[in-house]
């Protein structure tokens, strides 16, 4: 059976058309609901948070409405990050946690991502059982076995203490000037909170949501925000999260930043060290560069790829016993913490490797040099497959053959929107770019 309506990380689209509708919600949370009874553990208990955008309140109605409705109470978070309904569905003996976001896409977009009782994402295969029984008639509770709803005031303060306790050098936090900027979304209170808490002279960038604002200009995909700031404040770092605060770019004090691949070499390189990186690898996708690949091999330290998508690196991370993982993206999963990829204290274990050190940011941030990348986006209409065209198949197996030795190709058909993605690495720049050009043309053309 092929997935129809999640994607790489839940479901997601635009708010208000196509199946991101009201409507939709509630059938599947009736149809989570419904699902995870079937358990009949822990009081058939749900926590449900979200992210800053406008149409988060309709989602959360319909979800509760669903949800309810199978007999499923529910608990609402209110916003949080996305890692807080992991963690606190474990912590709350949840049957399921439920966050709505669109994580690093525009507030027109949202989500409904799904965490089972052990607080991790859902497997490809629940969620085809779920999308299964959105096909048939959904099976409702009787009148007296309707579930209840109720807003909970603690959600986001257990979290913010949470949070803390992975962070054993607050001693050394004092004086420490530090930009978070928080994307105008789910992290806007927690974030600044534990900073603040833990000895920081905090600088809040993006902590002012209105429902439309979430990512726009800032966080994580607009990094030069949270650089401005550090240089106009002269601050000794910049956290720079996504708008739902599961991903995170490092800023120096000098302005530069740092990606997923930099931050995950930095902390391989130091668990690695201290003897405590599980299975003695790092887990990491397919999108990494081939640089970290090469760095990690000089120290001693193996190097497993995933397919696209944090939930495919955590997957892997529990099969094969692994306690560090992430993206190129920003989400960096650490599980000896967290279920899911956590910005803010991934950027705590960044503020740990500065105290533990003695080193500026600017000496952290580049760990190796990165082999030059492309990537290159195309659009495609719903329906169409423009990788099965044979033309462009064979375009790619020609650009294949010119890189061979000297680089790699990697294309793929985007989880959350209608894009193929068209990525390349080589050391040669002319090269690089005359083959990702070479396939985005032939892609486009079989796109229409």
């Amino acid at each position: 059976m092929s997935r129809k309506l999640f994607g790489t990380d839940g479901v997601r689209g635009e708010a208000n058309q196509g199946h991101m509708t009201a409507e939709m919600a509630l059938r599947l949370g009736a149809a989570a609901g419904r699902y995870f009874r079937r358990a009949g553990t822990n009081g058939h208990r749900v926590v449900i948070g979200k992210d800053t955008r406008l149409s988060g309140y309709m989602f959360e109605n319909a979800l509760t409405a669903g949800l309810t409705s199978t007999g499923m109470n529910v608990l609402l978070l209110g916003p949080v990050p996305t890692p807080a309904v992991g963690y606190l569905t474990r912590s709350m003996r949840a049957d399921l946690g439920i966050m709505i976001s669109a994580s690093h896409n525009p507030a027109k977009d949202n989500g409904i991502k799904f965490f089972g009782p052990d607080g991790f994402k859902l497997s490809d295969e629940a969620e085809m059982e779920i999308e299964a029984m959105l096909e048939g008639e959904i099976r409702l509770a009787i009148p007296d076995n309707i579930g209840r709803a109720k807003r909970i005031d603690d959600g986001l303060g257990r979290y913010v203490e949470y949070a803390k306790t992975t962070f054993p050098a607050r001693d050394r936090m004092s004086g420490l000037k530090v930009v978070v900027d928080c994307a105008n979304g789910a992290a806007y209170k927690a974030a600044p909170q534990v900073l603040w808490e833990l000895g920081c002279e905090v600088i809040p960038v993006g902590v002012a949501p209105n429902g439309y604002n979430i990512n726009k200009g800032v966080g994580s995909t607009h990094p030069e925000a949270c650089a401005e700031a550090v240089l106009a404040h002269g601050a000794d770092l910049g956290i720079s999260l996504d708008g739902d605060a599961d991903r995170v770019m490092i800023i120096d004090e000098t302005g530069r930043v740092a990606d997923g691949d930099q931050i995950m070499a930095l902390f391989a390189r130091r668990w690695a060290g201290k003897g405590i990186l599980q299975g003695g690898s790092l887990v990491a996708t397919v999108m990494s560069n081939l640089g970290l690949e090469r760095f990690l091999q000089g120290h001693g330290i193996g190097l497993e790829r995933t397919k696209v998508g944090d939930r495919y690196v955590v997957e892997r991370m529990r099969a094969g016993g692994f306690n560090l993982g992430g993206e190129q993206s920003g989400h960096i999963v650490m599980t000896d913490y967290a279920t899911t990829g956590d910005g803010l204290m991934a950027g705590l274990q960044f503020l740990l490797a500065m105290a533990e050190t003695g080193q500026r940011a600017s000496e952290l941030v580049s760990q190796f040099e990165t082999v030059p990348q492309l990537l290159k986006n195309v659009r495609y209409q719903a329906g169409q497959e423009p990788l099965n065209n044979a033309q462009v198949q064979k375009v790619i197996a020609q650009t294949e053959a010119r890189l061979q030795g000297q680089g790699r190709l990697l294309i793929r058909k985007s989880g959350t929107e209608p894009l193929i993605r068209v990525m390349a690495e080589c050391e040669d720049d002319g090269l690089l770019a005359e083959c990702v050009d070479a396939v985005v043309d032939a892609v486009t053309v079989a796109a229409g």
